[in-house]
């Protein structure tokens, strides 16, 4: 079995920074791609960043140049720093993780989720 904890999320004021983390444990033999999505109320979930094995990144319109997605293969975790936080960014923010389990095939796994609240 294989749980994602998400870490980071909280209030800050516009202009302000935030580091999320999201960390994998359990039976992992490999881990792919990995992503963080986003979803206000009301709205749909929509991808903000994605970073691949080989650490290809790429990032929704919305968010280049301000957000930053890296990953620490280590540890598997994967990491997503907000900078310059804009109020359109409130959101509850998820990561999504491919991971190959020991003896079993590839699949991906979704965090807890976290709110991310961006008010002054």
């Amino acid at each position: 079995q294989v749980q994602l904890v998400e870490s980071g999320g909280g209030l800050v004021q516009p202009g302000g920074s935030l580091r999320l983390s999201c960390a994998a444990s359990g039976s992992i033999a490999s881990i792919g791609t990995m992503a963080w999505y986003r979803q206000a109320p009301g709205k749909q979930r929509e991808l903000v960043a994605t970073i691949s094995s080989g650490g290809t990144t790429n990032y929704a319109d919305s968010v280049k140049g301000r957000f930053t997605i890296s990953r620490d293969n280590a540890k598997n975790t994967v990491f997503l720093q907000m900078n310059s936080l804009k109020p359109e960014d409130t959101a509850v923010y998820y990561c999504n993780v491919v991971i190959s389990s020991k003896g079993s095939r590839w699949r991906n796994y979704w965090g807890q989720g976290t709110q991310v609240t961006v008010s002054s």
